[in-house]
């Protein structure tokens, strides 16, 4: 079963406390976005997986270089996954993954801004990364034209584990499932509804 991954794009490590509290009984996942951690710095990764110590801290670093150093510094601060850059050389991935592997964690490899998102998946799965993102970021999201659509194809092809982000929400996370992702990453149709915990559980719902 896919698991359900919450993508908290807020600055503040209260409001994001405040935001997790809520939907915790419904995510399994808890990511701490590029904003928030840039803000607010490793203190957050800490707060968040003191505060919820049964559920995986993602902390979205979009490491680009010195990925040994940087994955031993969000491991340590308590994240169980780290992203490096899928554009970064193969170096920094495999850095990551060795600080990865003496933690007990795992490493998840973004692929925005890769141009061939499908192939850059396959590479790099077999440096041992837990799973693959493929994902299209909000300002590759506000372009016109733009839909989920060609992720969830993208899914299907890679034929390794792959996570989707970028426009999941009620309307597409049936099709997500669909693809064979092994996780959905759900940002603002979670944080920017009026409920939140009521719009992860019914995002959890159409995942079961």
């Amino acid at each position: 079963m896919a698991k359900l991954q919450v993508a908290i794009d807020l600055l503040k490590t209260e409001d994001a406390l405040a935001l997790a509290t809520k939907v915790a009984p419904y995510v399994d996942i808890i990511e701490l976005g590029t904003p928030l951690i840039k803000s607010e710095g490793l203190a957050a990764i800490t707060a968040i997986k003191n505060a919820f110590p049964d559920k995986k801290v993602f902390a979205d670093f979009k490491t680009a270089d010195a990925g040994e150093l940087e994955a031993d510094m969000a491991f340590s601060a308590g994240a169980d996954y780290i992203t490096i850059l899928g554009s970064t050389g193969n170096s920094t991935i495999a850095g990551a993954v060795k600080a990865a592997n003496a933690h007990g964690k795992g490493v998840v490899v973004d692929t925005i801004g890769v141009a061939d998102r499908v192939k850059r998946a396959q590479e790099v799965t077999e440096l041992g990364v837990e799973f693959v993102e493929l994902h299209a970021g909000l300002d590759e999201q506000a372009e016109e034209g733009y839909s989920i659509q060609v992720l969830i194809d993208e899914a299907k092809r890679a034929g390794v584990p792959v996570s989707i982000a970028g426009g999941v929400n009620l309307d597409s996370i049936k099709a997500v499932k669909d693809s064979g992702a092994v996780v959905a990453v759900a940002g603002g149709a979670i944080y920017g509804a009026e409920d939140p915990a009521e719009a992860a559980k019914a995002l959890r719902a159409l995942l079961n």
